[in-house]
């Protein structure tokens, strides 16, 4: 049960992801979840440094696309504001958004690294097909009710996974 809910790697925000390291791997695409990983929860502005991040990551050759549990008004704009394909109303942790990303980017899931601020649905979900999983801090406190109590119980999992040596 741990090892689907332990990340490979757990970071401040996506400009600690060393794309280098990422390429070293093989990883030659990113599926990335949108709210608190790329931006604010509910919120339209995109930080600079995330901006430099993804433009650094598109110039290194990787392909990024969003996937995002949220609504398609939200997403099309986003997406087309940051010029990436997005998937939205993903259902994570669910296969199928994943899997479609992957088709998208003509990837096999061993090609792909899956960034998200969430256990249960980026870092669940990438696991589950042997994605490379990258845990990030969540960018603001502000979120979604239902996301706040699911937080509670990831407070636990994070501190578990700490106790057994599988996280820093």
């Amino acid at each position: 049960m741990w090892k689907f809910l332990c990340p490979k790697r757990h970071v401040e925000s996506v400009q600690e992801i060393n794309l280098h390291d990422l390429k070293e791997k093989g990883i030659k695409g990113i599926i990335t979840d949108l709210d608190n990983t790329l931006v604010c929860w509910n919120d339209e502005a995109v930080l600079p440094a995330v901006t430099k991040w993804l433009k650094e990551a598109k110039e290194k050759g990787f392909q990024v696309c969003i996937v995002s549990n949220n609504n398609k008004e939200r997403c099309e704009q986003l997406s087309w504001n940051l010029e990436l394909p997005a998937i939205w109303q993903a259902v994570k942790p669910r296969r199928r958004s994943f899997l479609r990303a992957l088709k998208m980017m003509d990837l096999q899931p061993y090609q792909a690294a899956v960034v998200g601020d969430q256990v249960f649905t980026d870092i669940l979900g990438g696991n589950r097909l042997g994605l490379y999983t990258i845990l990030v801090k969540p960018l603001s406190r502000r979120e979604f009710v239902g996301t706040r109590c699911v937080r509670q119980f990831e407070k636990v999992v994070l501190f578990g996974l700490k106790k057994r040596g599988h996280l820093k």
